[in-house]
């Protein structure tokens, strides 16, 4: 029985000791800081024209800084100013056929028409009294058969002379089709649309700084003739300065977004950086070839973008620094 009681004593001894073990790990580890390396991530934009065209200046060079919506090239835009002109006088003749259209005839021109419904009236009520003459004196043996077939020919033709009058003056009092207006309004709408383009096109003319940064690379030179979307610029993006991370997934729990971190440089190590996790990715990669130490080249990684909240110039892109979790923030 002595036995028996020890053996459980000594059972729970054990017990006991290997949960003040475990205890004093996980302590010991949420006090030791998390030591990350990174660099400051590289973000360009490749600047380019809309449009087609001979580059005519260049305002900046490689290593000049720039602000948003500052003019950095031109293209001749002579061939714009042309083309905007032509637009202008297309949207000026389809606005003017369209009023004309929507306006009708003018009271003169129905005059005009009405008049010729009179004479025409006339006409053929001369050529039907003369072909009633005839009618009856062909009766009488008076006129051979082919002269009354002329008068009833004259009378026919009058006739068809008065009901295109007729119709003719009704077209003029009724006004223009509803089909034609239509027609007239998409042809008006159509040169609105190359008007607008061709003010578009001259405004691209203008190559400008999407946002704050400083000039990588010139591709070209003034002269050059150049086709839409080909590369002039490329632009270094300044603000914001993130880092890129990684870290392994023992230690994932302690970078929570918002979390800060000190960011130190081979150039000022006794002054740090601040920053916070902005970003976790939610899958695992293998460790990148820019992530020398050794315990973590072949491990499965998650990456993380830390957002600088006081950078300056001796921040560059592309800069290798260290990062630290201060173990005080870590959440239990």
């Amino acid at each position: 029985m002595n036995k028996v009681k020890s053996r459980v004593t000594i059972v729970v001894l054990l017990l006991l000791a290997a949960a003040l073990y475990a205890g004093w790990t996980h302590y010991a580890h949420r006090d030791t800081p998390i030591t990350l390396y990174g660099n400051v991530d590289i973000r360009t934009v490749n600047l380019a024209f809309r449009v087609s065209g001979r580059l005519a200046t260049l305002q900046v060079d490689e290593g000049d800084s720039v602000k948003a919506g500052q003019a950095i090239a031109a293209l001749d835009a002579a061939p714009h100013h042309n083309a905007l002109r032509q637009a202008d006088a297309n949207v000026a003749s389809a606005a003017a056929q369209l009023a004309l259209l929507a306006e009708g005839y003018r009271r003169e021109e129905v005059a005009q028409v009405r008049s010729q419904v009179d004479l025409a009236q006339a006409a053929y009520d001369y050529a039907d009294r003369f072909y009633q003459r005839q009618q009856g004196m062909w009766g009488k043996g008076a006129v051979a058969q082919n002269t009354l077939d002329d008068a009833r020919s004259a009378r026919q033709q009058a006739l068809a002379t008065l009901q295109a009058a007729k119709q003719k003056l009704s077209q003029f009092e009724s006004g223009n089709r509803p089909q034609e207006i239509t027609a007239a309004e998409a042809a008006l709408a159509q040169a609105q649309a190359a008007q607008a383009q061709a003010i578009l096109d001259l405004g691209d003319t203008t190559l400008t700084a999407p946002s704050d940064g400083v000039i990588l690379t010139r591709a070209v030179e003034a002269g050059s003739m150049l086709s839409a979307g080909g590369t002039v610029f490329t632009l270094s993006l300044t603000r914001p300065v993130w880092i890129r991370a990684y870290i392994d997934e023992p230690q994932l729990g302690q970078a929570k977004p918002g979390r800060d971190v000190l960011i130190y440089t081979d150039s000022r190590p006794d002054r740090p950086y601040h920053g916070t996790v902005g970003f976790v990715s939610p899958s695992a990669e293998f460790t990148p070839k820019s992530v020398e130490t050794q315990a973590l080249r072949t491990d499965l990684v998650y990456r993380l973008r830390i957002i600088v909240s006081d950078p300056d110039d001796l921040l560059r892109q592309g800069m290798p620094v260290t990062l630290r979790f201060a173990a005080d923030n870590v959440t239990p």
